[in-house]
């Protein structure tokens, strides 16, 4: 299990990607409010934040370390949901959050 994330990415790509890959939601950010589906990941950037390009994502990977991963690589905030749509524990790995 591995998900290859750009800033190219739109929202909705993300989205559909993450929950086939690991069978869990992500919620992604625009600031303080849920970003909107037709955008990129590059254009809600928070201003200053590094332009890096791709990264892995890696079913064995922490819920808190993929959130930690999206803001310091691409600048943006997400939180990983569990089965239940409540915000997963980020100790969890995502393989274990597949619905």
């Amino acid at each position: 299990m591995a998900l290859k994330v750009d800033g190219r990415y739109k929202v909705k790509r993300l989205k559909e990607e993450f929950f086939q890959e690991f069978g869990a939601n992500i919620r992604v950010y625009k600031g303080s409010r849920f970003a909107d589906d037709d955008v990129s990941l590059a254009s809600i950037r928070a201003e200053g934040s590094p332009t890096a390009g791709d990264f892995e994502i890696h079913g064995n990977t922490n819920v808190g370390n993929v959130e930690k991963a999206f803001l310091e690589k691409l600048g943006i905030k997400v939180q990983v949901e569990n089965a239940d749509g409540e915000l997963a524990d980020n100790n969890a790995s995502l393989s274990s959050l597949k619905k």
